[in-house]
């Protein structure tokens, strides 16, 4: 029997890309999203092509329902799953403020309760097992201090860290992704102008989760691609905190990594 990876968030991007080359590695696959049709088209490419099976979940992941079924799945022992990847997340072009309370309760649900429930539920089952491996893709957004995204990606990252300290020993491994601007529909679906970014800052999807991932195989726990983005990630563990909160709030709102 094939090792199974499930993965939120599965039909564009990065998510894609994970489910991409983890079937490409030999894992059977649980593909998550809201929509069902592009969720059926993946799963029939990768079963096709990598010789896999593909189970499709529907489930919007700000439901408790539907969050509920994705970590039943998640834990079920009859059906083990290998490889949790919390990838499934979105931005607002708009500032905190000026959104509505519900769409940031929602965001939140995604990006950092999403991320605890299912964990939760990984966590358990694989440390009982005494093997597995946790992926939650967070972002360098997370080190500097721009808004809700920010905050809730800046938990996204230590939350992992923490859950690889508690499951240090076990057999599960945790690593918590950290890209910087990534050419995905993660900006065009938030309505964010990306025109005036530099070329040099942007990553390509497809190599992103290539190199995280043979950071998972050196036991890494956080993973930041691309050279300039770990220069950066390094140089604000010492600039003091004050000067990063300044260079924050002179960035526009519309331009968050991912």
């Amino acid at each position: 029997m094939n090792s199974s990876a499930l993965v939120t968030g599965a039909t564009a991007g990065i998510g894609l890309q994970f489910a991409r080359q983890l079937a490409e590695r030999g894992h059977d696959l649980v593909l998550v999203a809201r929509n069902r049709e592009r969720l059926e088209a993946v799963a029939a490419e990768l079963s096709t092509r990598h010789g896999v099976s593909a189970e499709v979940l529907v489930a919007d992941l700000a439901d408790r329902t539907q969050l509920e079924a994705v970590a039943a799945r998640v834990a079920d022992p009859e059906r083990p799953v290998d490889w949790l990847v919390n990838n499934a997340g979105f931005g607002m072009a708009k500032s905190f403020l000026q959104n509505d309370v519900a769409a940031e309760e929602e965001m939140f649900d995604v990006l950092c309760r999403a991320v605890l429930v299912l964990s939760h539920a990984a966590g358990r089952a694989m440390k009982a097992r005494g093997r597995g491996t946790i992926v939650t893709v967070s972002s360098v957004a997370g080190f500097v201090a721009m808004g809700s995204y920010s905050a809730a990606k800046a938990w996204a990252t230590t939350f992992s860290e923490a859950l690889a300290s508690e499951l240090a020993g076990t057999g599960v491994r945790v690593t918590v992704l950290c890209p910087g601007f990534t050419h995905t529909e993660f900006h065009e679906r938030a309505a964010m102008n990306m025109t005036k970014l530099p070329d040099a800052l942007w990553l390509n999807a497809d190599q992103l989760v290539r190199d995280c991932l043979n950071d998972i195989d050196r036991g890494r726990v956080v993973s930041v691609p691309g050279a300039a983005y770990k220069v950066l990630v390094g140089a604000m563990h010492v600039i003091p905190r004050p000067w990063i909160r300044a260079v924050s709030g002179g960035i526009s709102t519309r331009r968050r990594p991912r």
